[in-house]
């Protein structure tokens, strides 16, 4: 049965950073994307980035580049993503998720999903 566990978020200021954690069990996970998304409340869920499991290739939103990076621990079995210059358009529940091959920006994509962390950043 496969398990994702987020963890490290809270409560931080603006222009602050955050890292989060995504622990995943279950099964081998070479093949599959690990991706984040997030919501915030009365909103879609919303893409953040995606990472390939092997080979590590990421793809981010417009609205995180240059300021997320998502990166995996494979001796670990477990996704990062690091904010920085959090912004309080950030604020949202943030979802790991792992889908098949080929999985990019839509949630429909990924059939397995965290309980998710709450990011809460303060102007």
């Amino acid at each position: 049965q496969v398990q994702l566990v987020e963890s490290g978020g809270g409560l931080v200021q603006a222009g602050g950073s955050l890292r989060l954690s995504c622990a995943a069990s279950g099964r081998t996970f070479s093949s599959y994307v690990m991706g984040w998304f997030r919501q915030a409340p009365g909103k879609e869920r919303e893409f953040v980035a995606r990472i390939y499991w092997t080979g590590g290739n990421t793809y981010y939103a417009d609205s995180v580049k240059a300021r997320f990076t998502i990166s995996r621990d494979n001796a670990k079995n477990t996704v990062y993503l690091q904010m920085n210059s959090l912004k309080p358009e950030d604020t949202a529940f943030y979802y790991c998720a792992a889908g098949p091959a080929g999985s990019n920006s839509y949630y429909w994509q990924y059939n397995h999903w965290g309980q998710g962390t709450q990011v809460t950043v303060s102007s």
